[in-house]
């Protein structure tokens, strides 16, 4: 019996050509995929900057109802913060909202507490509690780093988030009122 050899020598594998094409290919969709990726974390660190404002405006609505003493002074994120070691909720640590966003850095925005303009008056804080702001607060959120988002945010104790895409600078008296409502008053 004769065993008959291959007289073709095929190569296994892929030729330079193929494989450019498949890296070009890949390219491309990349190229495609990679601003909506962008264009999406943008979207959700703004859409977390708004929902964190809101909640440091229900925090510091609860801080002022529960401890009596108006809302907090600066800074008030760190008087909203749960209490370190955690020990029992007090007027110096309420526990109202989480350490992160008590950190004041969250989702590439930075949030930044402004105390109001008129202390409560003296005698009307229970003893060890500071002295609160009983007719206002705002609050700031800034984006930092790349890509975070274009657009600032500021809430108040009116409790309407308003939005701008040039800083907000929040001031005693409240968010200013050029930055636009977002609609959820």
């Amino acid at each position: 019996m004769m065993t008959r050899k291959s007289t073709t020598n095929k190569n296994e594998g892929f030729s330079l050509i193929e494989l450019l094409i498949v890296v070009a290919i890949v390219l491309i969709i990349a190229a495609i995929a990679v601003p909506n990726l962008i264009r999406a974390r943008i979207a959700a660190n703004q859409s977390s900057a708004a929902a964190s404002l809101r909640t440091l405006d229900s925090a510091a609505t609860m801080y002022s109802n529960t401890y009596q003493n108006g809302y907090p002074p600066n800074p008030g994120l760190g008087f909203l913060a749960p209490p370190a070691g955690g020990g029992s909720p007090n007027c110096n640590a309420a526990g109202v909202i989480d350490a992160t966003l008590a950190a004041g850095q969250k989702s590439g925005y930075q949030f930044t507490w402004v105390q109001g303009a008129s202390p409560v008056p003296a005698g009307d804080v229970a003893g060890g509690c500071p002295d609160g702001y009983d007719d206002m607060f705002s609050v700031t959120a800034s984006p930092f780093g790349f890509p975070t988002g274009s657009t600032y945010y500021c809430v108040d104790a009116t409790g309407v988030i308003r939005q701008s895409f040039a800083l907000i600078a929040a001031t005693a008296a409240g968010c200013p009122t050029t930055a636009l409502p977002i609609g959820n008053d």
